[in-house]
């Protein structure tokens, strides 16, 4: 199931939602690294981590699924944002250096052919950065936050699903192991709560954010599809019924 696109606005319009991105672009940031000249692609509405790279990258551009829908960014001067299927990215292979998908994995049906698409669209030793809702965490068993949609990962399937389409992971983190409530007691103590929570551990962690890099080897083919064949019925022309007048 899909977030709709005007839900995570408003998400992130609200206060819990500015605590989320900042404690989440925190860590987007500092996995993503140094982004000058590069050529960096969002996927799924990855829009509020992106504004940094915006005037530091070659070309920053925002494909949103058209089940989600999509929004026109950034704000000031022409949108770079794109409506598509994620499984048919409209770039050529090797395009992208940086990837950053963020509200994508968790609602896509097919998360193996979403991983051969990006590593088809990546370019060699491009950086490939994920968030996704821990499967396991609050936030993944709340609905009043977009984490609390879709299908949830561990560590452990996340790190496999990687590895088994020849990206290597290089880096994990975890964030937002504050509860995800409006209480202004919360969000005051926001960083505080952050910080403390995460002495004790990932257990309390609501997503995780992982860093990988494409391989070149093995290379990793896209899925042949079936053709789909339309049956339609056999049509044969008939002559006109000859009704019986009324009297």
């Amino acid at each position: 199931m899909s977030t709709d696109v005007t839900r995570l606005i408003e998400f992130y319009r609200s206060r819990l939602g500015h605590v989320a991105r900042r404690l989440v672009r925190a860590e987007v940031r500092r996995l993503m690294g140094d982004v000058k000249g590069r050529r960096v692609a969002g996927l799924g509405f990855a829009t509020p981590y992106l504004r940094t790279t915006l005037g530091v990258a070659e070309r920053v551009i925002s494909f949103m699924p058209g089940r989600q829908g999509a929004s026109s960014w950034p704000r000031e001067g022409p949108s770079t944002t794109v409506m598509c299927d994620p499984l048919e990215l409209p770039l050529t292979d090797a395009s992208v250096d940086v990837v950053v998908a963020i509200h994508a994995f968790e609602h896509i049906a097919d998360a193996e052919e979403l991983m051969r698409e990006l590593w088809r669209v990546c370019a060699p030793n491009a950086d490939l950065v994920l968030v996704v809702p821990r499967r396991r965490g609050l936030w993944s068993t709340r609905d009043n936050t977009p984490w609390g949609t879709g299908n949830p990962y561990s560590r452990s399937q996340i790190e496999k699903l990687l590895r088994d389409h020849s990206f290597k992971v290089e880096e994990v983190r975890d964030a937002l192991f504050l509860p995800p409530s409006d209480s202004r007691f919360v969000l005051k103590w926001s960083k505080l709560i952050e910080r403390s929570c995460r002495l004790l551990g990932p257990t309390l962690a609501g997503v995780i954010c992982v860093r990988a890099r494409k391989q070149l080897i093995p290379a990793v083919t896209r899925r042949k599809r079936a053709e789909r064949y339309v049956r339609v019925p056999h049509l044969a022309p008939q002559t006109a019924m000859d009704l019986p007048r009324r009297s």
